[in-house]
């Protein structure tokens, strides 16, 4: 079905987005896609809202992680409720990354 983004849906949109997501291997490629995705600060805005996920999950207090990172509390509040919400997207992250620092 047809949208205003043309012949694909967003569900659709976001779909090959995320296939892309996983044919990347290095930092190297996640960086270079990035940089044609997104802006300098989107990038820097994605970077940061990680940075606070992994300084929340080491047990940083929200007032801490925002004064390191320069989140805004609301940023911080967000990104723990994620952090801790049904998604797991970060978890499934951090999990992975922890496993193979190990």
């Amino acid at each position: 079905m047809a949208d205003r983004h043309g012949d694909a849906s967003h569900e659709q949109m976001v779909e090959r987005l995320c296939v892309a997501l996983c044919a990347l291997e290095t930092p190297e490629e996640a960086h270079a896609l990035l940089a044609d995705l997104c802006t300098k600060r989107e990038t820097s805005e994605l970077a940061q809202r990680f940075e606070v996920a992994v300084m929340l999950r080491a047990g940083r207090s929200y007032v801490e992680v925002s004064r390191v990172t320069g989140a805004s509390s609301t940023t911080v509040s967000r990104v723990s409720k994620c952090l801790n919400g049904e998604v797991g997207g970060y978890r499934l992250v951090l999990d992975r990354l922890d496993a193979d620092e190990g």
